[in-house]
C-alpha cells in the first residue's frame, strides 16, 4: 500500500502538469494552489471524521477538475490512479453537452452515487472557492455564486458534517 504522502506526491505532480498553463481566475496564482487547498480541506476533514477514505478523496481532491478544464482523458486517469479515483473525478465534472443551468444539477446527482469522500471534494471545493469574489464579478454573479453553494451544501451536508459547517460558515461571509 502507497503512503498517503507518497500518493499525494505523485498526483499533485500529475495534476501541477496537466493544468502548467492555468491560473486561479482573476489572479495570477498558478490553478495548483486551488488544488492543494482543495486537498488541505480534505486532510483537516480525514482527521476530523471517523472511516474517512483518505486515499480515494486525496487524489480526487487533486484531480478534480482534470476532466473539465485538461486534456486529461477519463482512460488516462483510469490507468494512472484507478477506476475508482476516475469515476469519482468524473462525477465532480460538469457535463458540457446539457444547458449550462443544468449541469450543477446533473453533476451532484452523479456525485451522490459515489463514495461520500467525493461528497467532501466537492464540499472542499466549493470552500475553497468562496473566498473575495474577484473584482470584475457582477452583484448578480455573486448572487448567483453564492445560491449555487446553498444548493451545494443542502444536497452534500450528510457527506461531511465538518465540510458542510465549513461551507455554511462561508457561504454566510461570502459577498453580498
Amino acid at each position: 500500500m502507497i503512503s498517503i504522502q507518497s500518493l499525494y506526491q505523485e498526483t499533485i505532480k500529475f495534476a501541477a502538469h496537466h493544468h502548467s498553463q492555468q491560473k486561479i481566475p482573476g489572479t495570477e496564482l498558478p490553478y495548483l494552489v486551488h488544488l492543494s487547498n482543495v486537498a488541505m480541506e480534505i486532510l483537516i476533514a480525514s482527521e476530523k471524521s471517523a472511516d474517512f477514505q483518505l486515499a480515494l478523496a486525496i487524489p480526487v481532491a487533486l484531480l478534480h477538475d482534470c476532466l473539465e478544464d485538461t486534456e486529461t482523458t477519463l482512460e488516462e486517469l483510469t490507468d494512472h490512479f484507478g477506476k475508482e479515483v476516475a469515476e469519482g473525478v468524473l462525477a465532480l465534472t460538469k457535463n458540457s453537452a446539457l444547458e449550462k443551468n443544468e449541469r450543477m444539477s446533473d453533476s451532484l446527482k452523479r456525485i451522490k452515487q459515489q463514495p461520500k469522500e467525493i461528497w467532501a471534494v466537492k464540499l472542499a471545493d466549493r470552500i475553497t472557492n468562496l473566498q473575495t469574489p474577484p473584482a470584475h464579478w457582477s452583484d448578480e454573479k455573486i448572487k448567483k455564486y453564492k445560491a449555487e453553494a446553498l444548493l451545494i451544501l443542502n444536497e452534500l451536508h450528510d457527506g461531511n458534517r465538518y465540510l458542510a459547517q465549513r461551507l455554511k460558515e462561508k457561504i454566510t461571509s461570502y459577498g453580498i
